[in-house]
């Protein structure tokens, strides 16, 4: 199978699995955004440590943790996904699926612009307009509703530069995405042992059932990061932009028909102009590819 093949059937279960796990988050949403995230650093932890043994790439994963350069970028970038984790699922959890999906629209436009200023990615002239697009919804929306999106612009900015990050290190998905984990797992289970007192934080008194929904979040967590560094590898910045919006759409989907969360004509703006700039992006991607 060709190299740029196999990266669009990860991006694309990535992407399918993000667009799907805010119905997780939802499910549980009656444990703290906080500790749910300590459950995904913890979990996706003991998971990978798990395919590595059973992969048998630990001489990779050693050769990582015998580098500095690798660890400093390697917890630049946990900080970087830890954050947007913890944001998403608040954002989830508070009846702000809207924005968040706003969020990962933004991100493949946002994707194309480090690409060119990062990884000498040129913009064509169509890509130029739909960045324009974009950036012209954002705005209407600051004007018209007197209220800036940091929830959609921070989400996207920082899973932005995690994907640059990622990219330009030459660390396989599977070694990466375990660094991260464990530098952040200290921190995580201090934190859920020491500073989490509310009614779920004590696993032994929790009931099976929430046990196993909270061990999930690793599972969760690992299978589309890894399923999107590995794809990262293989195409263009630009391109993975392409397949992202599978997810924001099934989130917007989900925002407006389960969850009944209120969208007004302004934000419809917003949006429309958005989608019309992805649009243009993806023409003007077929256009060039053939």
């Amino acid at each position: 199978m060709k190299s740029s093949t196999q990266g669009m059937l990860y991006a694309l279960t990535a992407f399918l699995i993000w667009g799907v796990a805010p119905l997780y988050f939802k499910y549980i949403g009656f444990v703290p955004a906080d500790e749910i995230v300590t459950h995904r650093i913890i979990w996706s932890c003991v998971f990978l440590v798990a395919l590595v043994w059973w992969t048998k790439s630990g001489k990779e994963f050693f050769a990582v943790l015998t580098t500095p350069r690798f660890l400093i970028q390697l917890t630049i970038t946990a900080i970087l996904i830890a954050g947007n984790w913890l944001l998403f699922i608040w954002a989830i959890n508070h009846d702000h699926m809207l924005e968040s999906s706003l969020g990962y629209f933004i991100n493949p436009l946002l994707n194309i612009l480090l690409g060119m200023l990062f990884l000498g990615e040129t913009l064509r002239r169509w890509q130029w307009i739909a960045v324009a697009l974009a950036v012209s919804g954002v705005i209407l929306q600051i004007i018209m509703l007197g209220t800036f999106p940091w929830i959609a612009l921070t989400l996207a900015s920082s899973f932005a530069f995690y994907g640059l990050l990622r990219k330009k290190m030459p660390v396989d998905a599977l070694t990466g995405l375990l660094v991260e984990t464990l530098v952040l797992t200290p921190v995580a289970f201090v934190y859920l042992v020491f500073f989490a007192h509310s009614a779920t934080s004590n696993l032994f008194a929790n009931s099976l059932s929430l046990d196993l929904w909270l061990f999930a979040a690793g599972i969760i967590t690992t299978v589309p990061l890894l399923c999107f560094t590995a794809g990262a590898k293989r195409l263009r910045l630009s391109t993975i932009g392409f397949f992202q919006y599978l997810g924001p759409s099934l989130m917007f989907i989900f925002a407006i028909t389960i969850y009944n969360e209120p969208i007004v004509w302004q934000k419809w703006l917003t949006f429309a102009l958005i989608w019309f700039a992805l649009v243009i992006f993806s023409w003007d991607g077929l256009r060039h590819a053939k």
